[in-house]
């Protein structure tokens, strides 16, 4: 089943598993119910209570496709098109393991997830190659954005310590 959002592109995929006693058997992603081109994959591995994120890339903008293979993220993706009726506002979701949920993130939007169990394996499946040159950040606890993470002291990275406010943003890449 496939649920849209207000924002225009983002969808929630609410995957089918078939489970018996063995395990489970689960379809992430199908070419017909998306017809989204993928040249690249990649897995991450988070702790509890680790925020990545929100993490775009100015050139070169990646589509994703989000699924959690173990464990269970809050997942935030922040519009930054341009020209979008809901530029500057973000949608949250939990996905997880249990819940079978997976998400499509269009070109354009910054992402980012905060890790809610012990061990969080994700695996996206992205539009295009990544970018190192024009890889960008916005702070997750930017006072403008003021997203309600589940988190009171989260693990950041040295890296997104040092992403820049959604003001700034604005001014560099918004003209």
């Amino acid at each position: 089943m496939i649920s849209k959002t207000k924002f225009k592109g983002l969808l929630v995929f609410q995957n089918k598993s078939f489970k018996d006693k063995r395990g489970y058997f689960k379809e992430l992603l199908r070419e017909k119910e998306l017809s989204k081109r993928f040249l690249f994959m990649i897995m991450s591995f988070s702790k509890k209570n680790v925020i990545r994120g929100l993490h775009i890339q100015t050139k070169k903008p990646q589509g994703k496709y989000i699924s959690v293979l173990k464990g269970k993220i809050f997942d935030v993706a922040l519009d930054l098109r341009k020209n979008s009726k809901t530029f500057g506002k973000y949608f949250t979701t939990i996905i997880s393991e249990k819940n079978s949920r997976s998400i499509f993130i269009p070109s354009g939007f910054a992402h980012g997830f905060c890790g809610l169990e012990k061990e969080n394996y994700i695996i996206y499946f992205c539009s295009n190659y990544r970018h190192a040159k024009s890889e960008l950040g916005v702070k997750y606890n930017d006072k403008e954005l003021d997203i309600n993470w589940p988190v009171k002291k989260p693990i950041i990275s040295k890296k997104d310590k040092k992403n820049i406010s959604f003001s700034e943003f604005k001014k560099k890449f918004n003209k």
